[in-house]
C-alpha cells in the first residue's frame, strides 16, 4: 500500500468515525426535542432520521451529478440547505434551555455531521477527477499523458463455471455472466471477449 492510499484510507476512516459520532449526537437531540414537542414512538424515532438523512441524500444525489460532469439540481441543492437549516435549528432548540452556551454545545455535532459529509464527498469527488485528469495523486500530474486504450483480452467464465463459482441456478448465472460482459466491454472501449 502507498502512501497516498494510506493517507485516503486513514482520512476516509476518520470522517466516516466523525461523522457517525456527530450523527449519534444529533440524533439524540433532535429525537429529545421532538418528545418534548408532542413526538411519540416511530415518529419521534424517525425525525431526527428524516433531518441528517435529507443532507446526506441531496449531498448523494450532488455528487453523482458532479461525477457526471452535470450542474447539481436545484431541487438537491434546496433540499441539501433546508437540511442543514433544520439540523442547526433543532439543536440549537435543543440548547437554548442552557444559554448561549447551550446553543453552541448543542449546534456543534450538527455542524460536524455536515462539514465531515461534504468533505467525505468532497475526497470523492477530487478524486474522480484526478483520475479523470490523469493525476498520480492531488495535485502531481503524471509523468506520462495517459495512452489511449489497448485492447486487451480478458477471458470470462463459462455459464458453468459462474453456476459453480456462485452457487446458483442457471437463471441467475446468466444474469451474472451477463454483467461481466457488460463491465468488460464498457471497460475496453467495446471489446468483449468469447
Amino acid at each position: 500500500m502507498n502512501g497516498d492510499r494510506l493517507i485516503r484510507l486513514s482520512t476516509a476512516a476518520v470522517v466516516t468515525a466523525v461523522a457517525s459520532f456527530a450523527a449519534v449526537v444529533s440524533y439524540s437531540h433532535i429525537y429529545d426535542l421532538g418528545r418534548v414537542h408532542g413526538q411519540a414512538g416511530t415518529a419521534a424515532r424517525l425525525l431526527p432520521l428524516s433531518v441528517d438523512g435529507l443532507i446526506l441524500a441531496a449531498s448523494l444525489v450532488m455528487l453523482h451529478e458532479a461525477r457526471n460532469r452535470r450542474p447539481a439540481p436545484p431541487l438537491a441543492r434546496f433540499a441539501l440547505w433546508l437540511g442543514i437549516a433544520a439540523t442547526l435549528g433543532a439543536n440549537a432548540a435543543y440548547g437554548a434551555p442552557s444559554g448561549p452556551l447551550g446553543v453552541i454545545v448543542s449546534t456543534w455535532p450538527a455542524v460536524s455531521f455536515v462539514l465531515a459529509v461534504e468533505v467525505a464527498l468532497g475526497l470523492v469527488r477530487r478524486g474522480r477527477q484526478d483520475a479523470r485528469a490523469g493525476m498520480v495523486a492531488p495535485g502531481l500530474p503524471a509523468l506520462v499523458p495517459p495512452a489511449d486504450p489497448v485492447p486487451v483480452r480478458v477471458p470470462l467464465p463459462t455459464h458453468r463455471q459462474v453456476r459453480e463459482e456462485y452457487q446458483c441456478g442457471p437463471a441467475t448465472a446468466k444474469k451474472i455472466r451477463a454483467g461481466m460482459v457488460a463491465a468488460v466491454k464498457a471497460a475496453s472501449n467495446g471489446h468483449v471477449p468469447q
